[in-house]
């Protein structure tokens, strides 16, 4: 359980000049809001543009207010029609202020609503562009973490830039009015905003460094709390009495990142309050000032509650600008890993000529001294492995655990790229076709296939998703791979919810759920059909019934199968048994149980457990 603890002396911390460079993604997005609601981005900059002009309007009103109502209590029979005149205008103001303000609200939720859900559909069809391989690297998978939880830290630096733009016009506006009355206010402004910006700034870029070096950590921190509080695997946590060791392992983990947070959150706010007292000072440094002057009659009281309102405003403008600048550099950077993410090439083609598939296979597949290992490894899964697949052949692989079969099948359907050797399709390198068609002709069932807690109808069109209307051929899939007999059971029919996420939803057994993702394999019209231990949850009569559809349905077709169970695999046309990566031996039931080696004594050794 023991983990280094990381610290802001760690490489990961960004510094100043990066926290600048992630400011050249705004523009970018703020293409990407516009893009995803043009009217409303429109509607907003317009409110907030009319907007950033109501403080100084409001405060020259009040000024000239002050003013007449100085003037009319000095004067006999005075004239209020004037008076009244401005107190009308100020209210006007207030009126349409409030109403602009409604508006900016109202465009920024929805602004917000529509660039998280266009965000987030951006990063979903990304994932369909990188390979299987990039998504199984942990440095990949950390990098689509940060593009995927950070879509409310993207949506606030939305509001804040804007707003950011809002207050610079108003304090530009405001700066104009201090400089023509008391150009001193601006150096006594500069004084008291200026420390307290760098030590906002200082901070939220350590803030950041954090947020970012731990993101494996935070990771760790969700697969926990998931594994320590979920029905999914609450038998196996009771049963092996896991709770005290997740909760510890939690703690852990929590504490050590509360005790990094808890040291910089400190730190920043002793200086924080030291910053803010050098800032009062200067303001009232200010108004002392402005008092002065009015007392010695330079300047009228209006002007006096104009100047003072003026300062006061524009110094908490200018704070608001600060440190909304420091939470725009730091969400700039949670922007930057989004990008990184949205820009990193996918690998799917990588080195395809881009060849068109052909309308049906004519000679087969053939692997050619195919080499590979996992990256990042040393050990090869797969060593000089050389073989046919024929047309129309059912081939099935043999070998025990970490053998190298399903990682065969990785590579024929090209998630992987061999680190030597060739893979052929009708004499051509798959590489060279085109990714998407040419997985377009695989129908396949892996045996950690994904139990979807969508409709029992939904489950099954996953495997053609283009049908998932056709209901007909929906239920024939079903009556293929023996799922009708589930749907029979349920209350709604093709309709039920399953899984337990939702409400009404039904769990279902773990033979329940292979005949369901068996189904989707019938569902594709596919010219070559691959199932990964596909009825390991099948008892021996739902196996035999499952597997003679199968045979039936492949007939004239392709297919390879892997399973551990015997009776199943002397159904194919060939078997390959697999050993340490290499083919042991090769050929059918028949000859390979005369050839007395190891498929002949792994089938003997299973069917003594059934004697």
């Amino acid at each position: 359980m023991a983990k280094k603890l990381r610290s802001l002396g760690d490489s990961n911390t960004i510094g100043f000049r990066e926290s600048l460079l992630a400011l050249k993604n705004i523009p970018r997005f703020f293409v990407e809001i516009y893009k995803s609601g043009p009217q409303i981005f429109t509607a907003n900059l317009i409110s907030r543009f009319l907007t950033s002009f109501s403080p100084i309007i409001k405060l020259w009103v009040g000024k000239l207010i002050i003013d007449e109502v100085i003037l009319q209590a000095q004067t006999e029979n005075g004239d209020l029609n004037q008076l009244w005149v401005l107190i009308a205008i100020e209210f006007g103001v207030f009126i349409i202020t409030d109403l602009l303000n409604r508006g900016t609200n109202l465009t920024d939720g929805l602004l917000g609503d529509l660039y998280s859900n266009a965000s987030s559909v951006k990063i979903i069809q990304k994932i369909d562009e990188v390979s299987i391989s990039q998504l199984e690297n942990a440095d990949f998978y950390d990098k689509l973490e940060r593009a995927r939880t950070q879509t409310n830290s993207r949506v606030n630096l939305m509001s804040n830039a804007l707003s950011q733009i809002q207050d610079i016009i108003a304090i530009s506006s405001l700066i104009v009015a201090l400089i023509y009355f008391e150009p001193w206010l601006i150096l006594l402004l500069i004084i008291s905003i200026i420390p307290s910006f760098l030590n906002e700034y200082k901070f939220s870029s350590n803030q950041y460094s954090i947020a970012r070096s731990w993101t494996a950590e935070r990771r760790e921190l969700d697969y926990i709390r998931f594994i320590g509080a979920n029905d999914r695997t609450a038998k196996e946590v009771k049963l092996f009495g896991l709770s005290k060791y997740l909760a510890d392992r939690f703690a852990f983990l929590s504490d050590s990142y509360y005790k990094i947070n808890k040291k910089l959150s400190v730190k920043r706010s002793l200086l924080g309050s030291l910053f803010g007292i050098i800032g009062s000072l200067s303001y009232y440094g200010a108004y002392v000032l402005i008092v002065y002057r009015a007392v010695n009659g330079i300047i009228t009281i209006g002007d006096l509650t104009f100047l003072s309102g003026s300062y006061n405003r524009l110094q908490t403008k200018l704070q608001g600008v600060f440190s909304k600048f420091t939470r725009i550099s730091q969400s700039a950077l949670y922007l930057q890993d989004y990008f990184d993410f949205i820009d990193i090439k996918g690998l799917n083609n990588e080195g395809s000529k881009q060849i068109k598939m052909p309308s049906t296979i004519k000679e087969g597949f053939v692997f050619e001294d195919v080499t590979f290992s996992y990256p990042g490894s040393d050990n090869l899964v797969l060593d000089g492995v050389t073989f046919k697949l024929n047309l129309g052949e059912k081939l099935a692989f043999v070998g025990e655990n970490g053998a190298g079969k399903t990682t065969l099948i990785k590579l024929l359907l090209r998630f992987y790229q061999p680190n030597s050797g060739t893979i052929y399709l009708d004499s051509i390198n798959i590489s060279d076709y085109d990714i998407n068609e040419y997985q377009r002709y695989f129908g396949v069932i892996f045996q950690d296939f994904i139990r979807y807690e969508f409709s029992v109808k939904e489950n099954i069109a996953v495997g053609d998703i283009m049908e998932r209307e056709n209901f007909e051929k929906i239920k024939a899939a079903a009556e293929l791979s023996l799922a009708d007999e589930v749907v029979n059971e349920m209350k709604n029919g093709y309709e039920q919810q399953l899984g337990r996420r939702f409400s009404n939803g039904k769990n279902l057994s773990g033979g329940q759920w292979q005949k369901i993702a068996l189904a989707r394999a019938y569902m594709k019209d596919a010219e070559v059909i691959i199932l990964d231990e596909p009825t390991s949850a099948l008892d021996a009569r739902a196996e035999y019934e499952a597997f003679q559809r199968f045979i039936g349905l492949t007939k004239g077709k392709t297919s390879i199968i892997i399973s551990h169970r015997f009776s199943t695999v002397r159904m194919a046309d060939r078997i390959i048994v697999l050993k340490n990566g290499k083919i042991l031996e090769n050929g059918s039931h028949n000859e390979l149980m005369a050839n007395k080696a190891l498929y002949a004594e792994l089938f003997d050794l299973q069917a003594a457990g059934y004697k």
